[in-house]
């Protein structure tokens, strides 16, 4: 028989990478068959933990989990929840983790964000998503460079700041992009068009809104974690959070920023349309008299005035001229009113 083809980026159990920590800090690459003995006698081996990353698009990876694990009921259901935002919660002394990030290549669309669901107790850490995103795929290389871990919750604010630079990154990005647009508006040469800037900031929006933190659940697992995490790992999950406040905050003041310029385009389009009606009204105020005085001259009917007159045509040319002049400054003289 045929063996089934694998998903990308994992095998046959689903698994992407698995590391395991001892109590040098560094991670050692381990299989799944490997994984699934450790994971039997977890409790002989008190000073370790391990990291195991699981495709969601390999169907596997569920059966796998559930036969191999004994993860908290709410990790199984948060994976078949729609998008929220991020948010780290308490679950049976288990941390329970949804982590909204980036696609590798984000190209600021709203479907370049995709979620990641984390485990996390004292000896086990279970990560899962459906694409490759950014941030976790950082945490891989660092691991896989040597980085030391001392704990399961450094592993989580390894990853939560990872996210943060990513999204900083990405300010930055969008902060390049307006700076330019504002550039070309101040100097008169915009190119940009409204929508596009809408979609930037709808964007911005939606990374907010999925990647901000939910406050409540931060704050009752910051005041009372649980009594295996130690305290330099609470206290450093805590700055972690708070710098992600500050990379939301940035995203927030840009998101102004791109509204006002919104308003001063709109401004520049209406002040565009208004110009533009007004040179029409007064080619059509000045061409008045001459049709109203051609309509009346040139009906066939009789005692036309001027028309036995030599200079007829000349003095109908002086009256249209008068008109005309009249019409204009009256119009001229409404628009300086209205300036």
């Amino acid at each position: 028989m045929q063996a089934a083809p694998l998903s990308y980026g994992s095998d046959q159990s689903g698994l992407v990478c698995g590391y395991l920590f001892g109590r040098g800090g560094q991670g050692l690459a381990i299989e799944a068959d490997e994984a699934r003995a450790w994971l039997a006698g977890r409790d002989d081996h008190p000073g370790e933990f391990i990291w195991l990353h699981f495709n969601l698009a390999n169907t596997a990876s569920e059966k796998w989990l559930h036969e191999h694990t004994r993860l908290p009921e709410e990790f199984h259901d948060s994976l078949h929840e729609g998008p929220r935002s991020t948010r780290i919660e308490q679950a049976d002394n288990t941390l329970i983790a949804v982590v909204n990030d980036v696609l590798h290549d984000f190209s600021f669309e709203p479907s370049d964000i995709s979620t990641l669901w984390l485990s996390v107790d004292r000896q086990v850490v279970i990560s899962a998503r459906r694409k490759p995103l950014r941030a976790i795929d950082g945490l891989r290389k660092a691991v896989r460079n040597g980085e030391n871990l001392r704990s399961s919750v450094e592993l989580l604010i390894h990853l939560l700041r990872d996210q943060a630079d990513g999204l900083l990154k990405i300010v930055r990005a969008a902060i390049a992009r307006v700076d330019d647009i504002e550039d070309h508006l101040l100097a008169g040469k915009l190119n940009t068009k409204r929508a596009s800037l809408g979609e930037l900031r709808r964007v911005l929006v939606r990374l907010q809104r999925l990647l901000a933190p939910e406050p409540a659940a931060l704050f009752r697992l910051l005041q009372r974690p649980p009594a295996w995490v130690a305290e330099l790992d609470a206290q450093e999950l805590r700055e972690s959070t708070e710098e992600f406040s500050m990379v939301l905050a940035d995203m927030a003041s840009l998101q102004e920023r791109i509204k006002l310029i919104q308003e001063e385009i709109a401004a520049l389009v209406n002040e565009g349309n208004n110009r533009s009606l007004f040179v029409l009204t007064i080619v059509t105020v000045l061409a008045l008299p001459i049709n109203i005085i051609a309509g009346l001259l040139g009906m066939n009917v009789g005692g036309i005035p001027l028309a036995q007159d030599g200079d007829g045509f000349w003095i109908i040319v002086a009256i249209v001229a008068s008109f005309t002049l009249a019409a204009g400054w009256l119009a001229f003289r409404r628009q300086r009113d209205l300036i």
